[in-house]
Order: C-alpha cells, then sequence, then structure tokens
C-alpha cells in the first residue's frame, strides 16, 4: 500500500483547510529504491548504470479513475484506488542497480520532493544489460483512505 510523505501530507493539509495553493508539475516522476522510503524520506534511490526516474504526465489517461483499472474520466467510484494506464519505463541498466525494494513519486526528475512511496511486493535484483525496468499497467497502484 502507498503511504503520503510528511512533506505532501503538509502540503494537502495547507491546501484543504489552510486556503494555501497546491502546486504540482505537469508531469510526476517515478524513482526506485534499494533501500525503502519511510514518512521523512531516508530512502536510498538508484544511481548511475544510466538510472533516471520515470516521466508520467498527470491525465486522465495516464492514471486510472477510481471505478475500474484502465478506465479514462473522472473518478467516480468509491475504493479511493487508481493506478498506471500504461506501461512505465526506465532506461537500460549499464551498470548493476541492486536490489529494487521499493518506488516512489516525486515532483521533479532530479532532486525535488518525495510525495508518495510504496515497497515492491517482491524485490527485483537489476543488474547491467537486464532489459529496461517497467511497471506493467495496472502495476503501479496507489490508495488513499
Amino acid at each position: 500500500m502507498s503511504s503520503l510523505t510528511d512533506h505532501f501530507e503538509n502540503q494537502l493539509i495547507d491546501f484543504i483547510f489552510r486556503g494555501q495553493a497546491l502546486t504540482l508539475p505537469g508531469s510526476l516522476h517515478i524513482g526506485l529504491f534499494t533501500v525503502a522510503a519511510g514518512e521523512g524520506g531516508g530512502q536510498t534511490e538508484v544511481a548511475g548504470g544510466s538510472y533516471a526516474r520515470a516521466a508520467v504526465t498527470r491525465s486522465l489517461t495516464a492514471f486510472a479513475g477510481t471505478q475500474a483499472a484502465g478506465s479514462t474520466v473522472a473518478s467516480t467510484g468509491t475504493g479511493g484506488a487508481t493506478s498506471n494506464n500504461a506501461t512505465i519505463t526506465f532506461p537500460a541498466p549499464t551498470a548493476n542497480w541492486g536490489s529494487i525494494v521499493g518506488f516512489g513519486v516525486f515532483d521533479a526528475a532530479t532532486a525535488g520532493n518525495l510525495l508518495i512511496y510504496a515497497p515492491l511486493a517482491q524485490a527485483k535484483t537489476v543488474n547491467a544489460g537486464d532489459a529496461a525496468p517497467t511497471f506493467a499497467p495496472g502495476q503501479l497502484g496507489f490508495t488513499l483512505s
């Protein structure tokens, strides 16, 4: 299950209850972790070996509505869940990336703020020469409750 970071929780509180602007980029950036993230961060993101975060444009077509996987219309469901509608692909590794144990959603291609994080259901070792890591449609899920 995905979790919001303290940083993003604070932004949402200020936006919902305190009338402050909430500015998000046009694209979200998915990062891979070899050490899992926590509420305040603490993660170790993959570095080197052609690694880069995968950019996903925020749109109705990029992420499913809450009513059904793969939907591309405004949310009308009751479960508070979404997932990716298309494959998310990272660059092919040119060096060993290590054991990937989690992922995060950032507001920038590099540096920036971690907004959401989650562990992988199963760690995946990524080595030089492996195929480009991907999240198939529906594999990268988020639930707000």
